[in-house]
């Protein structure tokens, strides 16, 4: 296959493929870009060829093998991460098996590539407590003050993602009788989440005083446009060390802006909601993606702990009489 046909191809998964037929997200589509501008450099520079002059038959199963293990390696890439990166190849190339049916064992190598089990994490959450000391860390007598006290109640009340939070719209909001904000999440899915009476008082306040267009951003930088990922990260952050003076827990904690949206799905799971209902309200394909809040709290652990009955019996432990048997349970 010639340079110039695996450069159709790659350009035809990205412009017919993705945006087209898929109607990828601009995340997805930044996402899967990285991955073909990392694999392409790697491939390069270990074949000594420009990206322009590689052919499919150049991008072979152990070379894919190699790339994602140096990105673990020498980038620092977690397993999910490089799950991630291999999701984005396997797209490609079930393309390629599509529209050229004669690289299709090679296709089928590259496609039986398994993911690497990530370690699951012990999921980081804010109490309430925690929660009303960074929201009352911006200084409202500031614009940017304001503007960070309204992002951040909003944030924490519609656990909302970043890039939902980001493409906000004045237009988004709507106050008054059953005040929601509306969004457009993964896949395209838009969802309405309802707002408490200080998230509508604050927003309500924050609206007037800008008196912006319908279409402009509900919550613009500082020269007027959409605020990046990155400033919210800095955002949350600057505000989350601000807030340690008056919550010293808060220093303990490691405070993202996806924390945020885990301890809006822990406030609603105490308060009992169903996990059906916090699934739709964080905007989840699936309830098993919410099933991880069941485990996060140790206090709902130890209450259920404590309706239970001790079981009576001697204690002991068990030793193996076998000298097989003892190093079969040391492994």
């Amino acid at each position: 296959m010639s340079a110039a046909t695996f450069a159709a191809l790659l350009q035809g998964f990205f412009t017919d493929r993705l945006l087209r037929q898929m109607r990828a997200s601009p995340n997805t589509v930044g996402s899967y870009r990285d991955t073909f501008r990392l694999l392409l450099r790697y491939t390069a520079e270990r074949l000594g060829k420009a990206p322009s002059e590689l052919s499919l038959d150049d991008i072979d199963p152990s070379l894919v093998v190699d790339f994602l293990h140096r990105l673990e390696a020498e980038r620092g890439n977690t397993a999910r991460t490089r799950n991630n990166r291999l999701a984005a190849l396997r797209s490609f190339f079930r393309h390629v098996q599509m529209n050229e049916p004669a690289h299709a064992l090679r296709c089928q190598r590259i496609l039986a590539i398994p993911q690497k089990r990530a370690q699951k994490r012990t999921i980081e959450f804010l109490r309430r407590e925690e929660i009303k000391a960074l929201v009352a860390a911006p200084d409202p007598a500031t614009w940017i003050g304001r503007r960070d006290r309204t992002l951040l109640l909003v944030f924490v009340q519609t656990g909302l993602r970043v890039s939902e939070l980001t493409s906000l719209r004045r237009d988004s909001v709507v106050l008054g009788t059953g005040a929601h904000v509306r969004c457009d999440g993964k896949g395209r899915k838009r969802r309405c989440t309802p707002l408490r009476r200080d998230a509508i008082a604050s927003l309500g306040s924050w609206i007037a005083e800008q008196r912006s267009a319908p279409d402009a951003p509900l919550f613009p930088s500082s020269r007027g446009g959409r605020m990046s990922r990155d400033a919210v990260e800095r955002l949350v952050a600057k505000h989350a060390k601000a807030a340690q003076s008056t919550c010293p827990s808060i220093a303990e904690k490691n405070i993202t802006p996806h924390v945020l949206r885990h301890s809006t799905a822990m406030d609603l799971r105490q308060q009992g909601v169903d996990l059906s209902v916090i699934a739709l309200w964080l905007g989840h394909e699936s309830v098993e993606t919410t099933q991880m809040y069941l485990h996060a709290d140790i206090g709902m652990k130890e209450r259920a702990l404590a309706r239970t009955a001790p079981i009576e019996g001697k204690p002991g432990r068990f030793r193996p009489g076998d000298a097989l048997m003892a190093y079969l349970k040391s492994l």
